[in-house]
């Protein structure tokens, strides 16, 4: 990577006399003020044989955060993540920068101080795109693209984007969608008179009248209009989608098989747990959202009780709040389960911070549904990267968690042991002994409750199980007295 011969200047120590020395304080308080590179987040090509083949697919982006609260250390995470995010959506990382400041500038987010700055290290850098790790108010987007003269993008722009490009289904599709005209509705920006229509009927003659003799509806009131009536279709059709949704999970509620929901930060590997529980064979990608359509497949428990294992969309810090009600279809599947199985990253560098994202996002769902949210076993996962200090820290934090590694099975059937004793259990037991004619009613017993004793007759088989209301009713025509044999 070209080194940059632009320094970061320091706004105070410009402003101050060249004579004037500045006390230790003011110089700290300089210091803390300017935009600080964070080291480790470029991606350039070192590969000199792929540069140009990249330079026509890629952007090229400059990352800028605030550090508003919290540590250094987690403001250096946040903007490392953002590099993931950014890299996750196509794009080569050329630098990251952050200003300390108590609350982001309300005109141009870092001051207009240091966008001067900035344009400097985009103008070194050659960057076509600087991408701001926080959301954007439509007055400081326009503002940053005024003066920076690049492309400005916000974190949940980018978010959307990476959705737009994962989504695989009919329903991820217009879900993303949805989430994407919502966020660029109050961001719509005109040209100007020179895009209005004029004003048809009387309203465009001299005689119009008072609030008439207007330039007619303009290209920003046409375009915002097209948008709304698109996601009132795009709700409409989603709408429909969720009914077959809730048709299907309407199904496993009647048959009463319990259904567990995986859910946490993305790339935590909710994935990979998915197929080591179940064999389920679903896509396994190192990258950020990776996964956005749910995918369920059935388990069992050792001794045979049969549930639903669903893998969701993984959440992330500041997720966007367009996408939870875009979503909210899809993580109703995690609202609606009888467990939930908190997935954590243990070798991501924070994984407290990702575990009080996950929380946050889920206490928002329920919020919205004015509903509990149900039991939550949380599962550690990635045991074998993760390192020893980390592992014992999060034990201290979560002392009931499961400790897993779905890449060598390291605690796997801990696992579904400890999901098979959260599992709600049927509740009535019956003593039936039921003709052989009727093997299934012996099949439902097996898949639907738990079996305690089974014994073969010749008349047929004699079976205590404990079993849903529903099936003990049909059971119950085949009592042990012998008399219905």
């Amino acid at each position: 990577m070209t080194e940059l011969t632009h320094e970061t200047s320091h706004g105070a120590v410009e402003a101050a006399d060249d004579d004037m020395e500045l006390s230790q304080g003011e110089l700290e308080l300089s210091d803390r003020a300017s935009l600080r590179r964070v080291a480790g987040l470029s991606t350039e090509l070192s590969d000199v044989t792929e540069v140009e083949y990249r330079k026509l697919r890629l952007e090229r982006v400059v990352l800028v955060g605030v550090w508003t609260e919290g540590t250094a250390a987690q403001s250096e995470e946040s903007l490392a993540e953002l590099a993931r995010l950014a890299e996750t959506a196509g794009s080569e990382v050329l630098e990251g920068l952050v200003q300390r400041r108590t609350r982001p500038d309300p005109s141009t987010y870092i001051g207009s101080g240091k966008v001067r700055e900035l344009a400097d290290i985009v103008l070194a850098t050659g960057a076509d795109t600087v991408i701001c790790d926080g959301e954007l108010s439509p007055g400081q987007l326009r503002n940053l693209e005024e003066k920076l003269r690049v492309k400005v993008i916000d974190r949940t722009a980018l978010i959307l984007d990476i959705f737009a490009q994962h989504a695989r289904s009919r329903e991820g599709k217009a879900q993303v969608e949805l989430a994407q005209l919502q966020y660029l509705i109050p961001r719509l920006r005109g040209w100007g008179q020179s895009l209005s229509r004029q004003a048809g009927g009387r309203a465009g003659g001299a005689n119009g009248g008072v609030g008439l003799r207007g330039p007619g509806e303009t290209k920003l009131e046409t375009d915002r209009r097209r948008i709304n009536k698109r996601v009132a279709k795009l709700r409409k059709d989603i709408a429909a989608m969720d009914t077959i949704r809730a048709t299907k999970r309407g199904r496993r509620v009647a048959n009463q098989v319990p259904s567990v929901a995986l859910v946490g930060y993305t790339n935590a590997g909710k994935s990979s747990l998915l197929n080591a529980i179940t064999g389920a064979g679903v896509l396994v990608e190192d990258a950020l959202f990776a996964t956005l359509d749910p995918t369920t497949r059935r388990a069992a428990t050792p001794d045979g009780l049969v549930y639903t294992l669903t893998d969701t969309v993984g959440f992330v810090r500041h997720l966007p709040h367009q996408l939870v009600d875009a979503f909210r279809s899809t993580l109703d599947e995690a609202a609606d389960a009888d467990l939930l199985v908190h997935v954590v990253d243990g070798a991501a560098p924070s994984p407290e911070d990702q575990v009080a994202a996950v929380r946050e996002v889920l206490g928002e769902i329920a919020e919205k549904r004015s509903e509990s949210l149900p039991p939550e076993l949380v599962v550690v996962n990635k045991a074998d990267r993760a390192d020893e200090v980390t592992l014992a820290r999060l034990r201290n934090l979560l002392p009931d968690a499961v400790v897993v590694s779905a890449h060598s099975g390291q605690g796997i059937d801990t696992l579904v042991a400890e999901i098979a004793s959260r599992l709600p259990r049927p509740d009535t037991v019956v003593e039936v002994l039921v003709p052989y004619t009727h093997g299934e009613l012996v099949a439902r017993a097996h898949a639907e409750g738990e079996v305690l004793g089974e014994e073969h007759r010749p008349e047929g088989t004699l079976l205590k199980a404990r079993v849903r209301p529903e099936l003990a009713s049909t059971l119950s025509a085949y009592v042990t007295d012998g008399s219905r044999a």
